[in-house]
């Protein structure tokens, strides 16, 4: 396993590296990369072997309290305040540095990146299908379906080669085209709904583990979490009512669940209290 130091200067060791990442162009072998919301996620994920897990800024610190092995991502611009300026972008990027995260994931523009990469953070861009840009799309659907639209994509890619970054999430991009943007891009390509030919294989834990409400066409489901969820909350709130219902009718406490005292000492107190 890869020995650094993080960008505190602390020595550590990580199940992948930038370098380890790049270095999977035009190989057999692939990395897998899935999401991190808690400590508990990035611990089932070094304990599963996958690689690298992406977070959110905020979440770096607790999901690095998981594992100290993973390669963490922290994933910019899910936010609904204001966007930051660049100066602020690059402070924010630099205090998930901090915490723990070995990259950031932004979709912001080239520009944007290169204020990262010039100060040696390592970035990965994102293109293809973007989320909160999904009216330009006219619609949550795969691209790259035209040859103008595979086209564009391969020029926001080479834009993104040209501004320093090291990958590229790809979204919901036509497997075929995501192949022919593989073996073509120095970047390492992530796939998120794009097709196995990418570098980097990439799905949400809670579809993974079936706890989303809605599992998408790109997903496969190996768990269900949320059935056991609901069990879990209808056991929780049976347990409680019970409690509840013993204090009220006066069950609870039992002789053998409080502190006891001797008798003498007992008088003795009600004495100094002038009974």
């Amino acid at each position: 396993m890869p020995r650094i130091f993080d960008h505190n200067e602390i020595p550590a060791e990580r199940t992948a590296t930038v370098a380890s990442i790049r270095a999977l162009k035009n190989q057999d072998q692939k990395m897998i990369e899935v999401t991190a919301a808690t400590a508990e996620d990035s611990a089932a994920a070094e304990a599963a072997g996958i690689e690298t897990v992406i977070t959110i800024p905020e979440l770096v610190k607790t999901v690095r309290e998981g594992s100290r092995r993973v390669f963490v991502t922290a994933a910019f611009d899910f936010s609904v305040e204001a966007p930051l300026t660049e100066d602020e972008m690059l402070r924010a990027a630099w205090n998930a540095m901090l915490d723990g995260a070995d990259a950031i994931a932004t979709s912001r523009r080239p520009e944007s990146v290169r204020r990262l990469t010039d100060e040696y953070i390592p970035v990965m861009g994102h293109v293809g299908f973007v989320p909160r840009r999904s009216t330009h799309f006219g619609g949550i659907r795969g691209v790259g379906k035209t040859a103008e639209e595979a086209m564009a994509i391969w020029d926001e890619m080479r834009r993104l080669e040209d501004a320093g970054a090291f990958a590229a999430e790809c979204e919901l991009i036509v497997a075929p085209v995501m192949a022919e943007l593989t073996k073509r891009s120095s970047l390492a390509t992530f796939s998120l709904g794009s097709g196995g030919d990418a570098d980097v294989a990439v799905l949400y834990t809670s579809d993974i583990c079936g706890e989303s409400d809605h599992i998408p066409r790109h997903a496969r489901t190996y768990a269900d979490l949320r059935t056991l969820q609901r069990q879990i909350q209808d056991e929780r709130v049976r347990a409680l009512t019970e409690f509840r219902g013993d204090v009220l009718s006066g069950s609870y406490p039992a002789e053998a669940e409080v502190v006891q005292g001797e008798d003498e000492e007992l008088q003795r107190f009600r004495e100094m209290l002038g009974d």
